[in-house]
């Protein structure tokens, strides 16, 4: 029977199960002779009889020795329970310390906010690493019209959806050491038809030849890496990315379309094959009827965020829902994309795109960016985004906090000032949400924790 397996040699459970069951016993008698409680019909008259005798020899009385006999049972069971679930959660966790806290912080993370993600690129990355550490209940929505680089040739290659942006999010979210990271973002250099690509790239490529459909391959590959939460394309369909330019022109494929020399009126979707409508992924429509909150970016605006909006029903899907719904401008201004934006030509953009109602909070950065990295930026075609005051009469809440991270001679979002600021708005839109009081209370004293955490670095 697989129940006898629980008591095979070498898993250090017999021995805590025994001490456990032992303690109770002798609580269970303590009480008895402390209280002059009869249990002789649970028990037996004999084991009752002999330790109260014995009590007598030693002139400490019954219920000196009951309540001796209790504090020992206490004890004895403290000991079991506590090094019997300490046994099994190490061998289930791989890790001999700190297995408690590893086990509340889960549970933690299990009641946290329910919460959709949308963008693509590198910028979505930024904002799971910040939330994972608040809850477990992530969802990406990224999209699949990318059609450079490595993704690229896979998708011209084996036909299948583009794995770049899937495989940023996967790491992103990922409760894996730091080895593994580096061996999914490691890029190969060398070798015909190999280089330019990484690993994990390719690891979803296999994947997704071994079970015989992408979005399956994904979530193999969320089981491999611990992730938490999960990762859903917004379609299953391959898609292409084409824009309207402000010169009349048109051009298609994502990565054409920066590198096209004008600004970009409007983007859309068409089907790769011209095989009717794009069609949302069922799980991407369900986890936004069931969040909490939806965070749109950071991101390229009109190459990672502006694509799951086109895909039909999506942008109809966050405008109904009760979440509270956030969009994360850019620090700075994308060459070729968003030559000269401001915070408002952001949220007209999005606007322009998938309607009003679409987002209640603009959060934007208002640190100032480095003078040596500005002209950096500024000799690169890119400035800062300006928080201007046309922003404030689009019928969006503008929020300004600090989020801004130096990564060398570039400026990122920080992952952990950008869920600190997202965390402290969702708490202050309570009545808009459905989260339970207790659940609430949770998620506050975690943020509280990770910003004394933070402060003490």
């Amino acid at each position: 029977m697989r129940m006898l397996r629980w008591f095979a040699p070498g898993l250090h459970i017999k021995r805590w199960l025994l001490v456990a069951v032992l303690g109770v016993a002798l609580v269970v008698v303590g009480l008895s002779l402390t209280l002059r409680i009869n249990v002789y019909s649970l028990l037996g008259a004999w084991l009752v009889e002999n330790l109260a005798a014995t009590a007598a020899v030693l002139y400490t009385g019954p219920v000196v020795a009951g309540v001796a006999a209790a504090a020992l049972g206490v004890v004895l069971t403290w000991v079991g329970v506590s090094r019997l679930v300490n046994s099994v959660l190490s061998t289930l966790t791989a890790r001999e310390e700190g297995v408690a806290d590893a086990f509340l912080e889960r549970r933690l993370l299990l009641r946290g906010p329910r919460v959709v993600a949308v963008g693509g690129g590198t910028g979505i990355p930024t904002l799971l690493r910040g939330m994972k550490q608040y809850t477990a209940n992530l969802s990406a929505v990224v999209t699949v019209a990318d059609d450079g680089g490595s993704s690229g040739r896979l998708r011209t290659e084996f036909g299948i959806l583009p794995p770049g942006d899937i495989r940023n999010c996967l790491i992103a979210l990922a409760d894996i050491e730091p080895l593994m990271e580096r061996l999914f973002q490691h890029r190969f250099t060398n070798g015909e038809g190999l280089a330019g690509h990484p690993f994990g790239n390719l690891f979803i490529l296999a994947m997704t030849e071994a079970t015989g459909d992408f979005y399956q391959a994904v979530r193999a590959a969320s089981e491999v890496l611990a992730v938490r939460g999960r990762v859903l394309p917004s379609t299953l369909d391959h898609v292409v990315l084409r824009a309207e330019l402000a010169d009349g022109r048109m051009v298609s494929g994502e990565s054409a379309i920066g590198k096209a020399g004008s600004s970009i009126r409007r983007v859309f979707l068409d089907r790769a094959d011209g095989a009717g409508e794009v069609r949302a992924l069922d799980d991407v429509l369900t986890a936004i009827q069931e969040a909490e909150l939806i965070v749109l970016g950071p991101g390229s605006l009109y190459t990672s965020i502006i694509p799951n909006l086109l895909v039909p029903g999506v942008a109809d899907a966050i405008r109904q829902s009760p979440a509270l719904k956030i969009y994360v401008c850019n620090i700075m201004t994308e060459p070729g994309e968003t030559d000269g934006f401001s915070v408002s030509h952001h949220l007209r953009a999005l606007i322009d795109h998938a309607g009003y109602g679409l987002v209640d909070i603009c959060l934007a950065n208002t640190r100032a960016v480095p003078a040596q990295l500005r002209d950096r930026y500024r000799q690169q075609g890119a400035e800062a985004v300006a928080i201007d005051p046309a922003a404030y009469r689009l019928g969006v809440q503008v929020v300004a906090r600090d989020l801004l991270r130096v990564e060398g001679d570039y400026v990122r979002h920080d992952p952990e000032k950008l869920a600190q600021a997202i965390g402290h708005l969702f708490l202050a839109r309570r009545p808009h949400v459905g989260h339970t009081p207790w659940e609430f209370f949770l998620f506050r004293q975690r943020l509280r924790e990770r910003s004394r955490l933070e402060g003490s670095r």
